[in-house]
């Protein structure tokens, strides 16, 4: 035999000796007394893993900010429904600093010069916010977010985050 013809014959003799391994069948569970069986009167009852305590998000905040404005400001506000079509519109960017003292109101957004000076001026004697708690990123200690003041043409106004659809 050329030794090329006996590697061929003696890999056919592995590849046999292999397949003929693998057609042994499983030890028949009822003769052989090495096998138990594991009985259980119900599965195990799932864990569940803890709930964390809601994060306080930026939406969340505005309501309270809105709530808290509009509780100091009875007399310039109005409730139910928003007038079809909204006389003055005024976005406001306000700075709070970590203690809920306002730093800054500044217009964003207004065409009205009599709704912008009510919007300032409601910020303004609303007093200390809620406190930004847990939405500071890092070592900041000042939150900058906006706020709409929608008015009817009475100069009263609902605030964007506590106003249902118009």
């Amino acid at each position: 035999m050329k030794p090329s013809i006996r590697i061929r014959a003696a890999l056919l003799l592995l590849l046999l000796a292999a397949l003929g391994g693998c057609g042994t069948a499983p030890p028949d569970a009822s003769t052989d007394e090495r096998i138990v069986p594991i009985i259980s009167a119900s599965p195990p009852a799932p864990t569940e893993a803890p709930v964390p305590p809601p994060s306080r998000t930026l939406d969340a905040y505005k309501v309270e900010v809105a709530q808290h404005v509009m509780r100091q400001n009875l007399d310039q506000t109005f409730s139910g429904r928003l007038p079809p079509i909204l006389p003055a519109i005024v976005v406001l960017n306000i700075t709070v600093r970590d203690d809920g003292e306002v730093e800054d109101v500044e217009v964003q957004r207004s065409r009205n010069d009599n709704a912008s000076r009510v919007a300032v001026a409601s910020m303004r004697r609303s007093g200390k916010l809620p406190k930004p708690a847990n939405l500071l990123a890092g070592n900041l200690r000042r939150l900058t977010f906006s706020e709409t003041f929608l008015f009817d043409h009475q100069y009263r106004f609902q605030l964007r985050s506590l106003a249902g659809p118009q």
